[in-house]
């Protein structure tokens, strides 16, 4: 066996020993890419240092960081509870809510942050007699579109990948192909699971949420103990319940939140205007300087907000781009191209990676896989006339949608929300949507994107 199948055999064991075992995948393939870029691929130290993604890095820790400020000093807090309390008594709004709510909270950093809606989303449903397999797909979807966002996690793994592989991708178009994909998914789960129904029906959705629901600010935020300005008051069974006043201070937005909410749509602004006009806007430094003015205003936020840096992913992804470019400078990219030469159409090719994508994804990290295959599918890029951000995107897309399976961290969470009367079900159909997803993700984007880009 050549030397880079050898190589590329390695990650796939890597893979499934620490997804066995339960090891960091970063962890585990950073030592391994040294090992095989020393002793199989000969290549000097300074080299692989080299493939080392600084630039990701650099995204990942900035966005983070913002972001962590945004939850520590309530901003998201607050927002998000008053576009709860918007809904009013408009029951079939509530899944379009929690889409909504899910994908900009994911779309601030960390896509598995979406998932702070789910212990709210899935009770409700109950509450308002809506099918918790609609407010499960809500969620799930939300979660997806709101990750390829150019300043969350998907979206730096994927298009800042692809540049760093020479592959010209706009990080806006990304993001809408990820919204668009999603929103026609929630739209099939909205007429599948009773969601004309809701037209008719009615119920006090901003009393419960001011009433019954969790803090926002302790569960999302990290705080613990009651939020300044709450009042409790008993029900029937003695039991205290949250109730906010909305003529209390707490609950409207301070000087710090308007900030904060200014800095955000500064940010969205400068990454649109920008790419626009054609520039490369990098999100990591813009998001450390806008963190650094929050800082320097209230340290605490700025000290607190270190420990929500995703250290973790930051891990993950240097250690699998580590190795993937020690990969290419084996030149198994080049074999790989072979290979999908001899299959004799790119767009079966296509395919099949794009099935590997999801089929890998529902069961393993989603961002992992994006840092892995996304390199890996440069040589069909080169093949005949399919364009780079078409598959690129395709792979990141049908990579994700697979994940409100209950195997992923998405689908497990859904369903451990699920109130218990209604458990089993959702677990059996999330498990029939998620692996679907495996085979419809790639015929959708396949056929519905990168064929037709390529014609």
């Amino acid at each position: 066996m050549d030397l880079d199948l050898i190589a590329i055999a390695i990650l796939v064991v890597l893979f499934a020993a620490a997804a066995i075992r339960d090891v960091h995948l970063g962890v585990v393939t950073l030592p391994a890419a040294f090992g095989v870029g020393i002793w199989l691929a000969k290549i000097s130290l300074d080299e692989i240092f080299a493939g080392f993604p600084v630039s990701i890095l650099i995204l990942l820790v900035g966005v983070t960081y913002f972001f962590g400020i945004a939850q520590v000093n309530g901003t998201i807090d607050r927002l998000v509870e008053a576009a709860l309390r918007k809904v009013g008594n408009r029951a079939v709004l509530i899944p379009l809510v929690f889409f909504g709510l899910t994908m900009g909270i994911s779309a601030m950093g960390s896509p598995l942050a979406g998932l702070v809606t789910a212990p709210v989303a899935m009770p409700l449903a109950k509450r308002f007699k809506i099918d918790p397999m609609l407010m499960a797909l809500a969620v799930g979807c939300g979660l997806s579109a709101g990750g390829f966002a150019p300043t969350s996690l998907f979206g730096i793994v994927t298009y800042g990948t692809a540049r760093d592989a020479d592959i010209p991708m706009s990080a806006i178009t990304l993001f809408l192909i990820a919204l668009v994909v999603n929103l026609m998914l929630f739209a099939v789960a909205f007429f599948m699971f009773g969601g004309p129904k809701l037209l008719r029906q009615k119920g006090d959705f901003a009393d419960d949420i001011e009433r019954t629901t969790p803090s926002f600010t302790t569960s999302y935020a990290g705080g613990t103990g009651r939020p300044k300005g709450e009042r409790y008051e008993p029900e029937e069974d003695g039991k205290p319940v949250r109730t906010i006043a909305d003529e209390t201070p707490d609950n409207k937005l301070s000087g710090i939140h308007w900030l904060t909410v200014g800095f955000m749509v500064l940010l969205i602004a400068l990454v649109v205007v920008l790419s626009l006009m054609g520039k490369e806007p990098d999100i990591g430094v813009l998001c450390f300087a806008l963190a650094a003015v929050l800082a320097f205003i209230r340290p605490a936020d700025g000290k607190a907000a270190i420990g929500k840096i995703d250290w973790s992913t930051a891990m993950l992804v240097g250690g699998i781009i580590t190795y993937v470019s020690v990969l290419q400078a084996m030149g198994a990219v080049d074999t790989l191209g072979e290979y999908a030469a001899k299959v004799g159409a790119p767009i079966v090719a296509a395919f099949v990676i794009c099935l590997i994508g999801g089929l890998v994804s529902a069961f393993a990290s989603t961002t992992g896989i994006l840092a892995a295959l996304v390199p890996l599918a440069i040589p069909l890029v080169a093949a005949e006339n399919i364009p780079g951000w078409a598959i690129i995107s395709a792979l990141g897309v049908c990579s994700s949608i697979v994940d409100v399976s209950p195997f992923s961290t998405v689908g497990a969470t859904l369903t451990a929300t699920t109130p218990a009367d209604q458990r089993e079900r959702v677990t059996h159909l999330l498990t029939r949507w998620g692996l679907s997803m495996i085979v419809i993700g790639p015929v959708l984007l396949v056929f519905g994107l990168v064929w037709p880009s390529s014609l």
